[in-house]
């Protein structure tokens, strides 16, 4: 049953005019990880914005108000493998919805269509992770139902 309290949202792909938005939402949501390791100039985003545009295996979607602002966004990557047959997995990645409008429904329509995304690209899956420290992300996917299955590692080189 859908959540009547949600706001009116469009889920759609990022355009060049919505960059400066997206980078404020993600680097606002920046964990200890991230903190301080971001651009201060939302355009020296462009040119990773322009190459994830053009890639065939991704893409940037915006969660937009009926006002035109963006209040949420989330990257989709389709990678190849060998398991389940060579279908691609589904990979999320930034997943972000504007602290105002957390819990208000923006994040489990970005999450059901990311999720529709994926099955009309014959995907086996949908993986994400989500730094430690956000517990309510974590209680957030697991409502979705997403199982937390693996241990995640990373080496920061920046």
């Amino acid at each position: 049953m859908p959540d009547t309290t949600a706001p009116t949202v469009s889920i759609e792909k990022a355009r060049p005019e919505h960059l400066r938005e997206i980078v404020a939402i993600i680097n606002a949501g920046a964990t200890s990880v991230r903190k301080d390791k971001e651009f201060a100039d939302w355009q020296d985003y462009r040119p990773a914005f322009d190459a994830l545009v053009a890639a065939p295996e991704c893409d940037i979607y915006v969660a937009l108000a009926e006002s035109g602002e963006v209040v949420g966004t989330f990257q989709i990557h389709f990678m190849k493998g060998l398991a389940f047959q060579g279908r691609p997995r589904v990979e999320l990645e930034s997943v972000h919805v504007r602290a105002d409008q957390r819990g208000t429904g923006v994040g489990r329509l970005m999450m059901a269509r990311a999720e529709d995304l994926a099955q009309q690209g014959n995907a086996c899956m949908v993986q994400l992770t989500s730094n430690r420290e956000r517990e309510g992300s974590h209680h957030f996917y697991k409502r979705l139902g997403y199982d937390q299955s693996h241990l995640g590692y990373k080496k920061m080189f920046v």
